[in-house]
C-alpha cells in the first residue's frame, strides 16, 4: 500500500466503487470523492461491478439505478444476496425520483437513495454519515432482551440461538430499541438517533428500514417483536420477551 492510501492513523483510505455509464458523471464523481480523501474505482454497467466487488470490496457503493446489461436494482439486489457483500453500503444514484421508485430502491436493499441531479455536498455528507454507520460499534459488551442477543465487540445478533444477519443501519436500529424496550419513539426521533440530526433523510425511510429489520429476526414461528404504534411510531414489544 502506498502512502497516499492510507490516513494519519495507518488505516487505509475508504475504498468507494462509482457504478455509472455517464462518462462525464463518473469523472465528476471521481473528482470529488478524491478531491474528499477516498479511493475510487469505477464501473460502467453492472456485470462490471459485480466482477469487480468480487475482486476487491469496496467499502461504500455509488450505484446507478439505469445501467446497460444489468440494472442497478439488480445488482443491489445480487449483492444483497450473497453473504460477503449483505451488508454493504449501498447509495443509490438515479433520475427516477418518484416516491414508488424511491421505496422499490430501498426495499431491493440500497441504505440511501439520492435523486439526479443532487448536490455534491449532500452527497458526500451522506457518504460519510453511511461510512460511519458501517463501522463496528464500538462499544464492548452485549445487550439481551428475549430470546434476542447483541455482542457489540463482535458485531453479532442472535436470536434462540439463530444467526440474524444485518445491515449496519438495521444493527443500530436494534441496538438503539434494545437500549429503550418498550419505549415507543416517532420516525422523527428514530432519525436523529440512529441516522444522526445532521443528516436529512426521508421519514419513510424508516419505515424501510423497519421491516427489513422485521423480516431479518422473525421466523414464521417466531412473534413480531417490532410494535407498530398508529400515529406513534414503532417499540420494541414487551410482550413478546414474555
Amino acid at each position: 500500500m502506498s502512502p497516499r492510501d492510507a490516513t494519519p492513523a495507518g488505516q487505509a483510505r475508504p475504498l468507494i466503487l462509482i457504478v455509472e455509464d455517464e462518462a462525464s458523471l463518473a469523472t465528476m464523481l471521481r473528482y470529488n470523492l478524491e478531491k474528499e480523501g477516498f479511493r475510487v474505482c469505477e464501473a460502467g454497467d453492472g456485470e462490471e461491478a459485480l466482477t469487480l466487488v468480487a475482486e476487491r470490496r469496496p467499502d461504500l457503493v455509488l450505484l446507478d439505478w439505469m445501467l446497460p446489461s444489468l440494472s442497478g436494482i439488480e445488482v443491489c439486489r445480487q449483492l444483497r444476496r450473497k453473504p460477503a457483500t449483505r451488508d454493504l453500503p449501498i447509495i443509490m444514484l438515479t433520475a427516477r425520483g418518484e416516491e414508488s421508485d424511491k421505496i422499490r430502491g430501498l426495499n431491493t436493499g440500497a441504505d440511501d437513495y439520492l435523486t439526479k441531479p443532487f448536490s455534491l455536498p449532500e452527497l458526500m455528507a451522506r457518504t460519510r454519515a453511511l461510512l460511519r454507520r458501517a463501522q463496528p460499534v464500538p462499544q464492548k459488551g452485549q445487550l439481551t432482551w428475549g430470546d434476542i442477543s447483541m455482542d457489540l465487540a463482535a458485531h453479532r445478533v442472535t436470536r434462540a440461538a439463530r444467526p440474524i444477519h444485518l445491515g449496519p443501519t438495521e444493527f443500530r436500529l436494534l441496538q438503539f430499541f434494545l437500549q429503550h424496550p418498550g419505549t415507543v419513539f416517532s420516525r422523527e426521533e428514530l432519525l436523529d438517533a440512529v441516522w444522526g440530526p445532521d443528516i436529512y433523510v426521508e421519514p419513510r425511510t424508516v419505515d424501510v428500514h423497519i421491516r427489513r429489520l422485521r423480516k431479518a429476526l422473525n421466523c414464521d414461528t417466531e412473534s413480531d417483536i417490532i410494535r407498530t404504534v398508529r400515529a406513534a411510531g414503532y417499540a420494541l414489544d414487551a410482550e413478546s420477551a414474555a
